[in-house]
């Protein structure tokens, strides 16, 4: 056995209802004086208990979907005017993704509170959207130096954003499974991560006011992170970030439609993967086993449901093609993408 595994360095603490206690301590350790607190209006309150005890010097609200650069520009703009020396983000995906491109230019250290799934938190991956192109890219000046992770501010996030927001997560694993730079530790990541994931997300939507079912996905949801950090993105993500960019298409729900195509796509071609994933949701496949979540979960089904055209089938082709990565498990071509594409689109069966 032959590989190279790096692990990034941060820190991550599990703070359940402790999250401005938690977060303080991440800011003094950094020795900031002067922070920016970085949350969208729908996380005002979470932001106003998470930043009460933190010497906060400009708190910027201004979070858009897919990071427009235009956006990521006046909060570099705010950071710079207000002379801070630390970010903490309050939020979900968005929101980290602004704090990453305030720190892609800045280099100013990152704390991230999470406040949905999305895994965003753990990773040194960027991304900026400009017109209808999404533009990512690796860097270690935006990899979070905390993460301070509190099931209870995720209490309030609904269920069925939930549910997209875990599947977002659930993508990290099965990505993490073929990656472009995937090695055995992160299978072992991912394969761990699914097992959470199929536990936490069921009790959330049992149970929305329970923390234990949180807590799970939180653990879940960190671990996939980790594993898709170290893999690389794959099919799964080149077609979301295209989708994304070029239609302006919710980040969770689209990820939570095409992962159980590109699954029943890449599955067969990567037998040792595939068993790896069936037993982790103990179901006899891979694809079974998604399937059987997915219905559980009562899940986001069909693309045109979010707001992509029909005519993006095709125009979306050419794009994807070109951000294939190398060495995808099944070989990817026009007409067998188009066919998951509109698969995906109608919401029909991934097998």
């Amino acid at each position: 056995m032959r590989f190279r595994h790096e692990t990034l360095p941060q820190r991550v603490v599990f703070a359940p209802g402790d999250a401005p206690a938690a977060v303080a301590a991440e800011v003094a350790a950094l020795k900031a004086s002067k922070v920016m607190l970085i949350a969208a209006p729908a996380e005002a309150s979470h932001a106003d208990r998470v930043g009460a005890d933190l010497p906060v010097a400009v708190r910027h609200d201004e979070v858009v979907m897919h990071v427009p650069v235009d956006v990521a520009e006046r909060a570099r703009r705010s950071a710079a005017e207000s002379a801070v020396d630390a970010l903490v983000c309050v939020g979900g995906g968005s929101t980290t993704g602004l704090a990453k491109a305030v720190a892609l230019t800045t280099g100013l250290p990152v704390v991230a509170v999470p406040t949905t799934y999305a895994g965003s938190e753990a990773t040194n991956v960027w991304g900026l959207t400009e017109g209808d192109v999404k533009t990512t890219g690796v860097d270690p000046r935006v990899l979070p130096r905390s993460i301070v992770y509190d099931a209870s501010l995720l209490l309030s996030l609904p269920v069925e954003l939930s549910v997209a927001s875990g599947l977002n997560a659930l993508a990290h694993c099965v990505d993490s499974m073929w990656g472009p730079r995937v090695d055995p530790i992160d299978r072992a990541l991912a394969t761990e991560g699914i097992r959470g994931l199929a536990r936490g997300l069921p009790a959330v939507a049992a149970d929305p006011t329970g923390l234990e079912g949180r807590e799970q996905t939180l653990y879940g949801a960190y671990l996939a992170a980790v594993a898709f950090a170290s893999a690389g993105s794959g099919l799964h993500h080149k077609i979301c970030h295209v989708l994304g960019g070029m239609f302006n298409l919710p980040h969770a729900q689209t990820h939570a439609v095409v992962l159980p195509h590109v699954l029943a796509f890449n599955a067969p071609s990567v037998p040792e993967a595939e068993r790896r994933i069936a037993e982790a949701f103990g179901s006899p496949t891979a694809v079974a086993g998604l399937a059987a979540l997915r219905e559980t979960l009562h899940a986001p089904r069909a693309l045109r449901d979010h707001g992509m055209p029909e005519d993006g089938i095709a125009r979306a082709v050419a794009p994807v093609l070109a951000a294939v990565p190398a060495g995808n498990p099944t070989p990817v071509t026009a007409e067998n993408l188009t066919a998951l594409l509109r698969a995906a689109w109608e919401g029909s069966d991934p097998a």
